[in-house]
């Protein structure tokens, strides 16, 4: 029994979280990203179009979070999916975002997590491994509890 309890308290948490895989990325502002400059930061993905009245409806959140954590090193990459680069800036005309916004055409990421929902979300820790994902509408506070798992919220 001695020996039991002893071997117990050696136990050590293991880190089952998956390293994301490699990608890159290219925000319309040309500022480019990919897994060795975005490491110390949490990053948000966040998959969406122009036409997803769940992204719209979302969309206030993030922009919120990106407000609110991006002194504390979260950057939201808001990954448009499967629409030209004409009919994102004007949609970014009439409802701009503060996440950085990328176009399919500019990254791999929508094929390595397989984006077929929208919105879908997949947080990066600041060790460049996968947090969490929510597929759907996540709100403020579905959004805020999936940030927990890499940041520190309130």
């Amino acid at each position: 029994m001695a020996l039991a309890l002893l071997g117990a308290s050696k136990l050590v948490a293991i880190d089952t979280r998956e390293q994301a895989p490699k990608f890159h990325a290219k925000a319309l502002t040309g500022e480019k990203f990919n897994n060795e400059s975005l490491k110390g930061s949490a990053v948000l993905l966040e998959f969406w179009a122009t036409w997803c009245p769940y992204c719209k409806r979302d969309q206030p959140a993030v922009d919120g979070l990106v407000e609110e954590f991006g002194s504390k090193g979260l950057i939201v990459l808001a990954v448009d999916v499967r629409e030209s680069r004409r009919k994102v800036e004007q949609y970014l005309r009439d409802s701009p975002r503060a996440s950085k916004v990328v176009l399919m055409d500019d990254t791999n990421l929508a094929a390595l997590f397989a984006a077929k929902e929208f919105p879908m979300y997949v947080l990066i820790d600041q060790n460049g491994k996968i947090a969490g994902t929510h597929k759907g509408v996540a709100g403020e506070s579905g959004l805020r509890r999936l940030l927990r798992k890499a940041i520190e919220v309130d």
